[in-house]
């Protein structure tokens, strides 16, 4: 029996919304969990460092272990990871508990997030890119809901941080009974159990391979603008002599704005794949965003020019490897290498910026090192997006070999 095309679109969308809120939940009650447990900053921050570098670091670990059990049996195994380290949370009367669920959930996590790429590339493609755009419109939505409502289910919840945190093991738990029946049914096919798990032995990370380096370098870079931002605009726009609330707004819109812009771009992309035209435009919405945030510009403005730059720069570095190879399993190999790298490198951007504004008493000079990095990931877009038109004639191909199984 074949699974139906709306059921493995659903189950695209329940494992990547996952992917962020056991990162996300974190920060809205961050100064709450503090005063509770009486932690000091620096060990405060682990809570979401820890998965981000768990993402860098055992990412590769993610294409032996679907060599060895398969790609559906273990996402379904790494959906439950998340779970489990999100609901302990509930039960979390120390620091060191809460370590130890990040830990889980940031392994769970770095399996997902290059596998769900494998994912795609066997079951969608031929229409990679819509597909794409479902998985990272789902992990915006993720992030938005449980950065924004964090601390509303906390308050109804009767003031329990731990409540809050575990409740978005909901998601895990929706999606699992459809990951369980997806992977008894890949269990029984003789496609995936027998000539798949065949031709994936053999698979490794491209660590020689110059393009793959390329991608994951840009990966890296967007990485460190991404997560720069999510740690550090808020207290950039306090400090232009905003309050509070409007700065947390202004987070808020920079996240929400994403969600339709990953969503819709893949579909544009699918119709005009021009590759390098979009990641240039979409690094030039980043590079005017962090200019007009420091001339003192219009926050709104920024805010959603870095959005709109964020929300279109992932999907496109998500479909990089997807085109560039020719199976699911290499698909993932070649996601895995960059996910690895990349996180790892961008787990560091938060860290710099933070150190140039102590060192300098102003966001500034750390937004001028973001403008940096935009321009060193505008170079990678000209040597990767001029080689795009001969991968992309990849995916017809691929189209026919999934439709045959």
């Amino acid at each position: 029996m074949k699974l139906r095309f709306g059921y493995l679109v659903c189950a695209l969308f329940l494992a990547s919304i996952n992917l962020r809120p056991a990162i996300s939940s974190i920060a809205p009650l961050l100064e709450t969990m503090r005063k509770d447990l009486g932690i000091n900053g620096a060990l405060a921050s682990l809570l979401t460092s820890i998965p981000v570098l768990c993402m860098g670091l055992f990412s590769p670990t993610a294409v032996k272990i679907s060599n060895r059990w398969g790609l559906e049996r273990t996402l379904t195994w790494s959906l439950l990871l998340i779970g489990v380290g999100t609901i302990l949370r509930y039960f979390a009367a120390s620091s060191l508990l809460l370590l130890i669920t990040a830990f889980l959930a940031g392994v769970g996590i770095a399996i997902t997030g290059p596998l769900l790429s494998g994912f795609i590339k066997r079951y969608f493609a031929d229409r990679a890119s819509s597909l794409v755009g479902i998985y990272s419109s789902a992990m915006v939505i993720g992030a938005a809901l449980s950065s924004g409502l964090s601390v509303p289910i906390q308050n109804l919840m009767q003031d329990s941080w731990r409540a809050s945190l575990a409740s978005w093991a909901l998601f895990a738990i929706v999606a699992l009974p459809v990951w369980w029946r997806l992977a008894a049914h890949a269990s029984r096919s003789n496609s995936n159990s027998t000539a798949i798990k065949n031709t994936s032995e053999g698979v490794k990370l491209p660590w020689r391979n110059k393009k793959a380096w390329n991608i994951t370098l840009l990966f890296g870079f967007m990485a460190v603008i991404f997560y720069s931002l999510t740690a550090w605009l808020a207290p950039a726009i306090e400090s232009m002599g905003y309050d509070k609330a409007f700065a947390g707004g202004m987070l808020t819109l920079f996240t929400v704005i994403q969600i339709p812009v990953s969503f819709v771009l893949p579909i544009l992309i699918a119709r005009f794949p021009k590759r390098m035209y979009w990641l240039l435009g979409c690094a030039i919405l980043q590079l005017a965003g962090l200019l007009l945030f420091m001339i003192n510009g219009n926050p709104w403005f920024c805010a959603s020019l870095l959005g709109i730059g964020a929300g279109g720069l992932f999907p496109i570095v998500l479909m990089l490897p997807l085109e560039e190879t020719g199976d699911a399993e290499t698909a993932s190999a070649w996601a895995a290498m960059n996910q690895s790298g990349g996180y790892v490198i961008g787990s560091l951007g938060p860290i710099f910026v933070g150190w140039i504004h102590d060192a300098t008493g102003s966001f500034v000079p750390a937004f001028g090192g973001m403008v940096i990095v935009v321009v060193l990931m505008m170079l990678l877009h000209l040597i990767i997006g001029n080689k795009k038109e001969q991968s992309s004639l990849e995916i017809p191909r691929q189209a026919a070999t999934s439709s045959s199984r």
